[in-house]
């Protein structure tokens, strides 16, 4: 006589699922969480790596890059704040990216002999003069 088995799914099983997908979860969600941080950096960078240019023409034009104020336009990117200093009587300067809103913390600079450094971030700044979207190291 064929014994019929009943349908769905035992306590256990799905105590053991939700267990599984929470683990995940926990595990996921930070990583993700890292990596949109990550991926709102490059528009900062960019912004000062575009300026740079744009201040090396002005001073092949006009022989310095401002007296008072930096002569460009400064350049606007999402999540951060761009600024600029004259150093030098106008022979040298430093345009730096400050994070806002969901970036606060993150800091970068350029100045006039190329240098880049970054200054600020959260999980610690490199040692040497670079560019770091993951903190205590230089990115290759």
């Amino acid at each position: 006589m064929p014994t019929t088995r009943p349908r769905g799914f035992t306590l256990l099983e799905l105590m053991i699922t939700v267990a599984v997908v929470a683990m995940l979860t926990a595990i996921a969600l930070p990583a993700y969480t890292a990596y949109i941080t990550r991926s709102r950096v490059p528009a900062a960078l960019d912004a000062l790596s575009a300026y740079a240019s744009r201040m090396e023409q002005t001073y092949q034009d006009v022989g310095n890059y401002g007296v008072a104020n930096c002569t460009p336009t400064l350049p606007t990117a999402t999540n951060f704040t761009v600024s600029c200093s004259i150093t030098n009587g106008g022979q040298g300067y430093t345009a730096t990216a400050t994070g806002s809103g969901t970036m606060t913390g993150y800091t970068y600079s350029i100045d006039n002999t190329g240098t880049r450094r970054t200054v600020a971030h959260p999980k610690g700044t490199p040692p040497a003069n670079c560019w770091s979207l993951k903190g205590a190291k230089c990115d290759s």
